[in-house]
């Protein structure tokens, strides 16, 4: 299976944090969701892969090319849908397509009519007027109508209304139906992912904690319930995290099979969210509340 972004033994220091030896891939024709929390390295990592960041060591390839000899060529086939607004204010959408399209060999008008009809996008007011999730959309049909093969996200649902959140997702998959494209969607809004993504990838401290299958996640990982006097020195090694309290132990496991034939009965198992997932990798080892 063809990798659209392959990071290999990536090193990016900056004063108080570093991307330690990071390596990740990004499959054709997936949506990957991009998981951590603030400050763990999702925006660095999203930088090297656009070229805005050059990596200390380590290689980077998109689309099996790297940035060196093949930059033009890669960024005609990438479209950025970012948090904050990269247009002119001061301009109209149509100002912008006019600017925009010079860019693209690919660039292609009906497709750009296409979203703006379809997103009820307003071509002639000043994009300073716009609100969050119609800068969002303006974003997206920019993408498109380059005929972008990759579409890269950075927090693109932050901000957003819960109603206007769940319709550009809807968007976005109807998008993955229909054409053949690969998303790559960084969020810490980790419930927009429980409907889209393929495949998630966690990073935390700036290191890779795991790429899965979305089906995967669900099928190894578990919350546990149970009683304390259940935790010895051997039951403990199964939980990635463990949290006590007077009234039993709550844990996080990512062998649910083990558990199940260890506990039987004795323990409440119970499907994990990826932020739960997330919050108990942070927390590590054993605490008390």
């Amino acid at each position: 299976m063809e990798n659209v972004i392959e990071l290999r033994n990536v090193n990016k220091s900056f004063k108080g944090f570093q991307l330690k030896d990071f390596s990740m891939t990004v499959k054709k024709g997936f949506v990957t969701g991009f998981i951590g929390g603030n400050g763990v390295g999702k925006s660095t990592t999203i930088n090297l892969i656009m070229n805005l960041l050059q990596p200390d060591s380590g290689t980077i390839s998109i689309f099996g090319l790297n940035y060196k000899q093949h930059e033009k060529e890669i960024k005609q086939r990438i479209g950025f849908v970012f948090d904050d607004n990269i247009f002119y204010e001061h301009l109209t959408l149509t100002e912008m397509r006019r600017i925009i399209k010079r860019a693209y060999s690919n660039w292609d008008d009906n497709l750009f009519r296409y979203y703006v009809e379809q997103f009820e996008l307003p071509l002639n007011k000043k994009i300073k007027t716009f609100s969050k999730g119609m800068m969002m959309k303006a974003s997206l049909t920019i993408a498109l109508s380059h005929h972008a093969e990759l579409i890269v996200m950075d927090e693109p649902t932050s901000g957003l209304d819960p109603v206007f959140r769940r319709e550009f997702l809807d968007v976005l998959h109807r998008l993955m139906e229909n054409e053949d494209k690969t998303i790559f969607f960084s969020t810490h809004i980790t419930t927009d992912l429980d409907s889209i993504a393929d495949y998630i990838i966690f990073i935390d401290k700036g290191q890779h904690i795991f790429t899965k299958e979305s089906t995967q996640i669900e099928e190894e990982y578990a919350i546990v319930k149970g009683e304390t006097e259940l935790l010895d020195a051997d039951t403990k090694k199964e939980f990635i995290s463990i949290r006590k309290s007077n009234h039993g132990f709550e844990a996080l496991t990512a062998n649910k099979s083990r558990i199940e034939e260890m506990f039987g009965q004795m323990v409440l198992i119970e499907k994990p969210s990826i932020e739960d997932i997330m919050f108990y990798t942070k927390k590590g080892a054993e605490w008390h509340v």
